[in-house]
């Protein structure tokens, strides 16, 4: 044999073994990574974590979709300045179903809620006087700090008919991840590990927490049901305090044309880790008479059915968000009568 062909042939099995084991664990990642479940909560999205494990099993609760609908500002008799919380108009079907219109602006589009607010909204069209301020907790003292030192609002108010968020009416099912990258597989696995056998705080992403909820599968439906999902700035943002209180009643008594209810819906991580947190707050907001105690509704009801919260994201399951509504529906009422108007199909 000459020596040429035979260094061609040691070249190419040389390149066999360098390319096969390469080859394989490329096409071991891709395949890793299309089994690896599409995320659909906020949470398993961040922390790179799989649904399979932390994804809710339990069918959702529904709300009727003929009141998951909104109102022109110059129809409204109830105004919502809302967040991600209020997006699926959700908690707002039990207003409407009982005969109120209702329009919803968001933190998102408008920015804090500063001096000139009732010229702005009058502009704007809104012609009634009953206005609800909902905010999840960990983001309302940013909110109130940034509305006490503004003059004018930043922007127009954007009203959407629809839901600006769709909620999901059954559990994802089984679907190949072909948008997946080709490392992301193996991340979640490497991460579930963790997740799985860590037995104490473990932080993913960067604002994904997993802890060990005592009697979590009284509360969750999810596989791995003795832990759960938490978003990290829960507690990395300082507590709500008796001075969000003070700036919340100075705020409604700057605005005397119009009357507030404030809806707080506590953080995911207080209602199941730490009830404590923001107790100062939730007394001095109980006292004022500002709005229903979201705080102790979450305590009461968090044992009574799976999943009040998701146990992939951190906000409210439907099921959480209607018996929010019927709370907010019972307050409201008392302060607004309810229009002898019924829309009903």
């Amino acid at each position: 044999m000459k020596p040429g062909v035979f260094s061609l042939k040691i070249s190419k099995r040389l390149w066999l073994w360098c390319f096969t084991p390469g080859y394989v664990i490329i096409a071991s990642m891709l395949v890793l990574g299309l089994f690896t479940p599409v995320p659909y909560g906020d949470l398993t999205r961040i922390g790179r974590l799989s649904d399979a494990a932390f994804g809710w099993r339990a069918a959702p609760t529904l709300a009727t979709k003929a009141y998951m609908k909104g109102a022109m500002l110059d129809q409204a008799d109830v105004l919502v300045v809302g967040d991600s919380f209020s997006a699926t108009l959700g908690w707002q079907s039990r207003l409407v179903e009982s005969g109120y219109k209702v329009a919803t602006v968001y933190w998102g589009h408008m920015g804090p809620l500063c001096s000139d607010f009732t010229p702005w909204i009058r502009r704007a069209g809104f012609k009634g006087r009953f206005v609800i301020v909902e905010s999840v907790e960990r983001l309302l003292g940013d909110r109130l700090k940034d509305g006490a030192v503004c003059a004018s609002m930043s922007s127009d108010p954007v009203v959407t008919l629809e839901p600006s968020a769709k909620a999901l009416e059954a559990v994802p099912g089984f679907a190949l991840n072909w948008d997946v990258k080709l490392t992301s597989g193996l991340i979640t696995y490497a991460n579930m590990r963790r997740a799985r056998d860590d037995s104490d705080e473990t932080v993913f992403g960067g604002g994904t927490r997993v802890r060990s909820v005592h009697d979590g599968c009284r509360y969750f439906s999810h596989t791995l049901c003795e832990k759960a999902l938490f978003l990290l700035t829960d507690t990395v943002n300082a507590p709500l305090d008796t001075k969000a209180v003070q700036q919340m009643r100075a705020f409604a008594q700057a605005q005397p044309e119009l009357s507030f209810l404030w809806m707080v819906i506590p953080d995911k991580t207080t209602v199941y880790l730490d009830p404590q947190h923001a107790a100062s707050f939730v007394a001095a907001f109980k006292a004022a008479g500002l709005g229903p105690d979201l705080f102790g509704l979450a305590a009461a009801e968090r044992g009574k059915a799976l999943g009040l919260y998701f146990p992939n994201d951190t906000h409210l399951s439907m099921h959480g968000q209607l018996i929010f509504g019927d709370h907010m529906l019972q307050t409201v009422s008392t302060v607004l009568p309810t229009p002898a108007r019924i829309h009903r199909k």
